[in-house]
């Protein structure tokens, strides 16, 4: 039988699918045919890139809405199912995890900005030197004052975003198809990438950092679905924004190769479809896409500062983080949260200054921390499917046996995630973990329960210190590197 919503309203499928798409359309989509290319993926690997990331995603979003339906008790966050499934130290990783990433990300939008603002305005440069550094960090703090002033309402800035967003890629899409601009020739030039110096498998797993960053917000559109009209409608809007925005993506990226070869992509300076649309209609092409970037950008900056600290706030009200991350004003803003969020920002925005750091670094960092949550959630998914939890008995056999595939698959796909990365994006993400065990135990201190309830808590931080200490060796040697 299918849940309703107890107040008999709620949102339908064209305005879930509708908040989906821009909640998940963000600044990597202005960057896909350069960041593709640049990674050493030439056509075959990219298709074959972009199968793998739909059915991938597909699978975990399909294990994030059958959780919200069959655990609608799990909530405030992907770090309740690791919590729930593997303890509570993991599944304060998880929500570590999932609030540095966070940060990141926003990092990653302002470095955006900046760039494309040094299209109109020299002084900016690439978006992370002296003068990118001083303004944008006006920027983060006024927008903190928003926030810690109650100002969480962005109807009509989302609504000026997501247009400015589609306006560009329209265009550009309509411009490729319509004038002529997609040549066979050039996509099929050097399909596999012969002569590269990559393997098809290394092309491959190069695109993994990319299809995951752009399809980072998936699992909101699922969480919300307790403010759909029923959950049938949110599963529904659900595939269908998936599926537009990986149509979408898709023609971004495969349109683009017939445009320009895979080696000058990889030239185009960010964001990368400016170029392309250059190439098909001219200057004025690049001057929408960066103007369009800007106004998007600088939208999602607000409502990626009210995600930052609702990553810090909300494991916090649930326990997971220390209780001073609840703290409220007058005016009912976590303004705690606020603060501490925006005083990380600030310092990886000095550490990007004097390392020179790019947009896409700071995404690929981005992405390495949200890959935890993912992966845990997907394991979780199928730990609970292989208990019975996610198989109802109404359902029918069908759903069953679509549900053991998603999971399956869902949590395959999150270990492929880890594994496509490499092992040194994997140990310089623990030099991120590594300092947030100070604040499990001061958050286990706080609660006055042990330190580790349960055995696989232990064992658990001990390997984190491990790596964590692996991680910092390899950092100072060079090794590796964060930024």
């Amino acid at each position: 039988m299918e849940n309703q919503n107890p107040n008999g309203k709620g949102l339908g499928t064209v305005r879930l699918t509708m908040f989906g798409i821009g909640l998940i359309l963000a600044s990597g989509a202005f960057a896909i045919p350069g960041d593709f290319a640049a990674s050493g993926a030439y056509p075959l690997a990219s298709l074959i890139g972009w199968g793998v990331a739909g059915i991938g995603m597909l699978s975990l979003c399909m294990c994030f809405f059958r959780l919200s339906v069959v655990r609608p008790d799990l909530t405030s966050g992907l770090y309740t199912y690791a919590k729930e499934g593997f303890g509570d130290f993991i599944g304060f990783c998880s929500a570590w995890g999932y609030w540095i990433s966070a940060l990141l990300a926003q990092i990653s939008f302002i470095t955006m900005l900046f760039t494309s603002l040094g299209h109109f305005f020299p002084i900016f440069g690439e978006g992370n030197n002296f003068a990118s550094l001083i303004v944008s960090s006006i920027i983060i703090w006024f927008l903190a004052f928003l926030v810690s002033r109650g100002i969480n309402q962005a109807v009509t800035i989302n609504v000026i975003v997501v247009a400015a967003k589609l306006l560009p890629i329209v265009v550009l899409l309509v411009a490729i198809i319509f004038a002529g601009a997609f040549d066979p020739d050039v996509f099929m030039a050097n399909f596999t990438g012969e002569g590269s110096g990559m393997s098809l498998m290394e092309q491959v797993k190069s695109t993994t950092f990319i299809t995951v960053w752009i399809f980072i917000g998936i699992e909101g559109a699922v969480v919300i679905s307790e403010r759909a009209k029923t959950t049938k409608a949110a599963g529904r809007a659900t595939i269908i924004c998936f599926l537009c925005m990986l149509a979408l993506y898709m023609m971004i990226s495969i349109l683009s190769m017939g445009v320009l070869p895979t080696e000058e992509l990889a030239e185009l300076p960010t964001p990368s479809v400016a170029g392309v649309l250059e190439a098909v209609v001219g200057g004025w092409g690049s001057t929408l896409v960066n103007i369009a970037v800007i106004i998007s950008v600088a939208g999602a900056l607000f409502t990626y500062t009210i995600l930052c600290v609702d990553s810090a706030y909300a494991p916090a009200s649930k326990g997971c983080f220390p209780k001073f991350f609840t703290k409220e004003n007058k005016h009912g803003a976590p303004v705690t949260s606020t603060i501490i969020s925006t005083v990380v920002i600030q310092l990886f925005l000095i550490i990007i200054f004097f390392n020179d750091s790019t947009y896409q670094v700071c995404y690929a960092l981005s992405t390495s921390m949200i890959m935890y949550p993912y992966f845990l959630s997907g394991l979780y998914c199928l730990k609970a499917t292989t208990k019975g939890e996610t198989l109802r008995v109404e359902d029918s056999g069908k759903t069953k046996a679509a549900t053991w595939i998603f999971a399956i698959i869902g949590a395959v796909y999150g270990a492929w995630m880890l594994y496509a990365s490499g092992w040194q994006a994997v140990l310089a993400s623990f030099v991120l973990f590594g300092p947030g065990i100070l604040l499990y135990m001061y958050t286990q201190k706080q609660k006055g329960i042990k330190m580790f309830p349960k055995a696989t808590d232990a064992v658990a931080t001990i390997i984190v210190v491990v790596l964590f200490i692996l991680s910092v060796i390899l950092l100072l040697n060079g090794t590796i590197q964060i930024l």
